[in-house]
């Protein structure tokens, strides 16, 4: 059976016009709270669902937006889905999502099954991107945006962090703390721009300040506590010096590394200070609390949501937005204990 309760059903039952209920249903900042509130009654009264394949058919737009991830085991894109979906609801935009496990031919082939299904934007993440995928936005006129990174002298949208300058921030404050022996556990680098980007502005910091990172003190891992711990026994167990910090690519590769340490009979801070990127919520519950970069990851998604709705309504906005980073000092970083 098909929905027997029409727009004209609502708008008896609310009072109002058809037409009213019409841009409530599609744009419910251009209707008063108290029309809409009534509006909003009569549909969960009646159990109206508006027919989305007719009104697409009669606007040429679903009011639907894609996102790929590379995984939704990542406690940052959870948040950041999170608040996208709310922004995007508010907006009365649908979001489905998929995963592509930093694959550029699973996000390919993501990305003609999102538009497939009539999506209207997409959300990417990062700019690690197929020129096949690129060409097949393109002919297809795909309003996207990638989301996370910061790159103005790119034609296409972007909305996120500069990960050179956090990387640089994370380094400039560590040798700021009189550290010169410094290593870096970093997320897989390979198809991460956000990643690459970290570990650039790390090295960069070192190289202004005349020092070096020994190659034995730089791993890249997935993004897993376990092999956060087992990096933590390869840079901290070796034979020889050892450095007396540790800058890590994100939060939960830090929370490995000190679970590890203290495991090991290393104390954090005295023995080795540790710094983390991200600012996830059980940072600072740690004990000892995790000195991190903070990335504002609500007001990223939420801004590459309001690219995609502005765009798709003819409305002016920025091809790009840079949304700052900052660093947090909390109990896992100190001064080395010796000279160095």
């Amino acid at each position: 059976m098909g929905n027997q309760i029409g727009i004209r059903e609502v708008a008896r039952k609310a009072n109002t016009s058809t037409a009213t209920v019409s841009r409530a249903l599609n744009n419910p900042g251009s209707v008063r709270a108290e029309v809409r509130s009534r509006i909003d009654a009569a549909v969960r009264e009646l159990g109206y669902v508006p027919d989305a394949a007719a009104r697409a058919l009669s606007s040429r737009r679903t009011q639907t937006i894609g996102a790929i991830l590379p995984t939704v085991d990542n406690a940052m894109f959870a948040r950041g889905i999170e608040a996208l979906q709310k922004y995007l609801s508010a907006q009365g935009y649908l979001l489905l999502l998929a995963t592509n496990d930093y694959d550029p031919d699973v996000e390919f082939r993501q990305v003609q099954n999102l538009i497939s299904r009539g999506i209207d934007g997409l959300i990417l993440r990062g700019d690690m991107h197929s020129d096949e995928l690129r060409q097949l936005l393109f002919h297809q006129h795909m309003p996207f945006v990638n989301v996370g990174v910061y790159h103005p002298e790119k034609p296409y949208a972007s909305v996120g962090i500069d990960n050179v300058h956090a990387g640089r921030l994370a380094c400039d404050y560590v040798i700021g703390l009189g550290h010169q022996r410094i290593g870096m556990i970093a997320a897989l680098t390979s198809r991460n721009d956000r990643a690459s980007g970290r570990v650039a502005g790390v090295r960069q910091s070192l190289a202004a300040h005349s020092l070096k990172m020994q190659k034995e003190w730089y791993v890249e891992i997935p993004y897993h506590l376990d092999d956060a711990r087992q990096a933590a026994r390869t840079v901290l167990l070796r034979d020889g010096e050892r450095p007396t910090a540790l800058i890590c690519g994100n939060d939960v590769i830090a929370y490995g590394v000190m679970l590890e340490a203290e495991r090991r009979g290393f104390s954090v801070p005295r023995d080795l200070s540790v710094i983390g990127f991200d600012d996830l919520e059980w940072s600072r519950h740690l004990r000892p609390s995790l000195t991190t970069i903070h990335v504002p990851t609500d007001n990223i998604w939420t801004r590459a949501g309001e690219y995609l709705v502005r765009t798709l309504a003819n409305q002016p906005v920025s091809l790009h937005h840079e949304v700052e980073v900052s660093l947090v000092v909390r109990e896992s970083t100190a001064a080395p204990q010796t000279s160095d």
